[in-house]
């Protein structure tokens, strides 16, 4: 048969039916059927290695973690600040006296919140002596128990709108949990707001104080039942007849030498700042 000689139909399915299995040879697509065995146990042999290798290279590497505590904690040395509720967008509030749907989500948040430092939810938690370190060496922690009351009018106890339908929002401040940390000195949250002609800020508790008795925090699968204390803060507009008022506030950690309010590179350590616009 010359090249230019096109092979029949049936030629070409016999060729290929003499491929995938040629009587005469026992061969299947090419090969004899101890050749495919042992192409089949080589692989198999290769990749249950790698499977080993990397099964034994992540049981090596977790024995050297703990389940309770992160092993690297160097690159955290000082907290940062957060609010609640989390606002809508990056850090500005914005509400209307006249619509109450518009600060309905951060009403049920902060009710959400809060819902865990009520007395019901504290009763099987410890009463801590006050100002000093509560440090512990387990192996059961106890965490201790945060009066709602500090909060005063932020605590939702006498008004369950939190001000919001006053006029007189509330926002809560509170530090980034770090385990093992131990301020020094007298830690509070520090509020002030930057336009004193449209609005001042109420701190609850009045100093703004964190009580080092819930310090140090050993970590959420050993300290459980933890409340990190926190900080209120009330903002009071003044009475200018105005449809739409904003002011904006600043809030940093003082009074501790080993907390930071100031830094570079990450604005967020040590400090907040946040807006409020309420229109009428």
């Amino acid at each position: 048969m010359t090249k230019k000689d096109k092979k029949s139909f049936n030629q070409s399915l016999a060729e290929w039916k003499l491929f995938i299995y040629n009587p005469n040879t026992r061969q299947f697509l090419g090969r004899t059927a101890k050749s495919w065995g042992l192409i089949l146990l080589f692989y198999l042999v290769f990749y249950g290695f790698l499977a080993a290798l990397f099964s034994f290279t992540m049981w090596a590497m977790l024995q050297t973690l703990n389940d309770e505590v992160p092993k690297y904690r160097d690159q955290i040395p000082s907290p940062g600040l957060m609010v609640f509720p989390k606002p809508a967008t990056a850090l500005e509030y914005s509400f209307s006296l006249s619509d109450e749907d518009s600060y309905k989500e951060y009403v049920e948040a902060l009710t959400w919140f809060l819902k865990s430092y009520g007395s019901e939810e504290q009763k099987n938690l410890t009463v801590c002596p006050d100002g000093e370190l509560y440090e512990q060496n387990g192996p059961v922690y106890s965490a201790c128990q945060f009066p709602l009351e500090l909060l005063n009018e932020c605590s939702g106890l006498n008004d369950t709108q939190y001000g919001y339908s006053k006029g007189q929002p509330c926002i809560l401040v509170k530090m980034n949990r770090i385990i093992g940390l131990k301020p020094k000195g007298e830690p509070r949250i520090v509020c002030t707001s930057k336009n004193e002609h449209v609005a001042q800020l109420s701190t609850y508790p009045v100093t703004g104080a964190m009580n080092l008795k819930y310090f140090p925090y050993y970590g959420k699968k050993l300290h459980v039942g933890y409340l990190q204390p926190i900080v209120a803060v009330q903002a009071f507009f003044n009475p200018v007849n105005v449809t739409r008022k904003e002011a904006t506030f600043d809030c940093k950690i003082e009074g501790s030498s080993n907390l930071k309010n100031q830094d570079d590179r990450d604005k967020f350590l040590g400090r907040i700042t946040f807006k409020i616009t309420m229109n009428a």
